[in-house]
């Protein structure tokens, strides 16, 4: 069974984790998923990351930090040019990026950041 990096050893950062570990220990983040299944060959999703503080502000400071290289970003340019994010932050696999907008047309947001990943 995967475990967590922490049970492994591996620290990240200097402050203790949060009750649950997640993400959804800071305060006034909502995170979100959906899994879209269709016929025996459809498998896909998308995980949304909601900063509360888009509900009150136009954009936030936001920053971009490439691991590998490997990843498609979709919305990296706005965060390396102008080092903010209007939106949430999206989650999906590769295939699935042309797929969202369509499939999500009551979204409202202009230009969000999408972060392919790969296994």
């Amino acid at each position: 069974m995967p475990r967590r990096a922490r049970e492994l050893g591996i620290v990240v950062g200097s402050r203790p984790p949060g009750p649950f570990n997640a993400i959804t220990d800071v305060a006034g983040v909502r995170v979100g998923h959906t899994t879209l299944i269709e016929g025996d060959s459809i498998r896909t999703g998308v995980t949304a990351i909601v900063p509360g503080q888009l509900a009150d502000r136009r954009a936030l400071p936001a920053g971009l930090f490439v691991g590998n290289g490997h990843g498609k970003m979709v919305g990296s340019t706005q965060l390396a040019e102008l080092g903010e994010i209007e939106t949430p932050v999206l989650l999906t696999a590769t295939l699935s990026t042309s797929w969202w907008p369509t499939r999500c047309s009551r979204m409202s947001w202009a230009s969000p950041a999408a972060r392919r990943c790969s296994r």
